[in-house]
């Protein structure tokens, strides 16, 4: 597959947070760009105003028969007609996965893998090196806040990705630095089990090239099988690892620390992002940019102006009589890391948390999980399962993880959410989830602001 000459890519699946990042890469490089997506979202509308053809009905009349490569993702089924089409007509049809091992194959690669946390690392990487003119092509997993984009250019032959556990993908990368964030059981439907989740991300780390650099957490499991010439193990606090934060203080929503490495510390940091899960992150990109010698003072610059990603512990609404959080989460541990967070910043608050459980597997693997996680909160709404690439399993529904909370619960549909925001107060507000519970983000944030305004004037009146 040679990349350099190629002048038309299609994309089955084109809107895809890892798919866009490539349609951009290519775009730019002034390649025809075009392709399919199952439904319009503020994301294809924004590749469509960069010049890229999308349509939003699986037809063959309307893919494009010119195209020179065809890339897809492993979340179209292969009863896809225009997928079947290419295939059949004998187009070179790759894998997103391919395409991006090809991309970065001559470059200096610095890859994100692990079960959480690898968004925003990955962002917080790729923002550091940009913000301190270090340069860095990057390929994320979410938009970036100072950006809003989840790709950018550059001359340094140095790429920052984003390396996804999904259908083994990250597998097919080699990594200058590789960091390690989590291993925990998730996509079960595609492993099996956690031991072999465990296995690829022990396979991950055996990609890494001759005298490259594992930054790993400090805890992980098997962490003695992991692999790499060089090691950091980073941690939160723990004074074990190699590289830790200290003196943490909540402030402004945001945090003050240090970190700590043997030989070095880096004072009077601000992270404006909330989430101590996210001081952790911080600590694994500080630790790749002092391993690049990107000096101290434009460290800790490109944190204090690090906006965070959208949808990652994203504060939609922040005023002294609300608080509204949107976040990804649609893991156990990732819903745990983001209530105790947004509790412990906000601890005189109610906080009610409208959770959209992500796939029909993942709910009954983890059904347990959620419910202890969603408990940290003082009511729950929880959505209907939200079933992406799965189809119904007998049995599976919200009910099972609604049964198990130990906390005020309800079961709400779609239709019902805006009037019930309408009806309640909720002065700690989050929406998680990977569905399209992100549909009510803009509707959601309207009325909270409208009642902080109608809020702030009642105030006024009483005094």
């Amino acid at each position: 597959m040679d990349l350099n000459n190629i002048k038309r890519v299609y994309f089955i699946g084109i809107g895809g947070i890892g798919m866009s990042a490539i349609a951009r890469f290519f775009n730019e490089k002034g390649v025809h760009v075009s392709g399919y997506d199952r439904t319009e979202t503020a994301l294809t509308r924004q590749l469509a105003e960069e010049g890229m053809q999308i349509h939003y009905t699986d037809d063959v009349q309307l893919l494009d028969q010119e195209a020179e490569l065809v890339v897809y993702t492993p979340a179209i089924p292969g009863s896809h007609s225009e997928l079947i089409w290419f295939r059949q007509q004998g187009y070179e049809v790759v894998k997103r996965s391919d395409v991006l091992q090809e991309i970065t194959r001559n470059l200096y690669a610095i890859t994100v893998g692990g079960t959480h946390g690898k968004t925003t690392t990955s962002t917080l990487i790729a923002h550091i090196l940009r913000h301190t003119g270090y340069g860095c092509n990057a390929f994320l997993g979410g938009i970036s806040a100072n950006y809003d984009r989840n790709f950018w250019s550059s001359n340094k032959q140095v790429a920052v990705i984003e390396a996804d556990e999904y259908d083994r993908s990250f597998l097919k990368l080699h990594p200058d630095v590789a960091v390690l964030t989590a291993i925990d059981a998730d996509h079960l439907d595609i492993y099996g089990t956690e031991e072999e989740v465990q296995e690829a991300f022990i396979q991950y780390t055996r990609n890494i090239k001759a005298n490259g650099t594992l930054v790993a957490k400090r805890g992980l499991h098997r962490a003695d099988e992991l692999k790499g010439d060089h090691h950091i193990w980073y941690h939160l606090d723990d004074n074990k690892a190699d590289i830790h934060a200290t003196n943490i203080q909540p402030t402004e929503g945001g945090y003050m620390f240090d970190v700590v490495q043997k030989d070095w510390k880096l004072a009077n940091i601000y992270l404006p992002v909330g989430g101590t899960h996210n001081i952790e992150n911080t600590v694994a990109a500080i630790a790749v940019a002092h391993l690049l010698g990107i000096e101290d003072e434009k460290i800790k610059a490109a944190i204090a102006d690090f906006k965070g990603i959208k949808r990652r512990f994203e504060y939609l609404v922040k005023n002294d009589y609300q608080v509204y959080i949107d976040d990804y989460a649609h893991h156990p541990e990732e819903l745990r890391a983001l209530i105790s967070s947004a509790r412990a910043l906000f601890p005189d608050r109610k906080c009610i948390v409208l959770f959209q459980p992500h796939l029909y597997t993942r709910t009954r693997d983890f059904a347990d999980g959620f419910a202890e996680s969603l408990s940290l909160a003082d009511e729950v709404l929880l959505l209907p399962i939200y079933p992406a690439r799965e189809l119904p399993i007998e049995g599976v529904h919200s009910e099972m993880i609604a049964k198990k909370i130990s906390k005020p619960v309800q079961v709400i549909q779609k239709e019902d959410v805006l009037a019930w925001v309408k009806a309640n107060s909720a002065p700690l507000f989050i929406t998680a989830g990977a569905g399209d519970i992100d549909q009510f983000r803009e509707p959601v944030q309207e009325i909270l602001n409208g009642k902080g305004i109608i809020d702030n004037e009642e105030v006024k009146k009483d005094a």
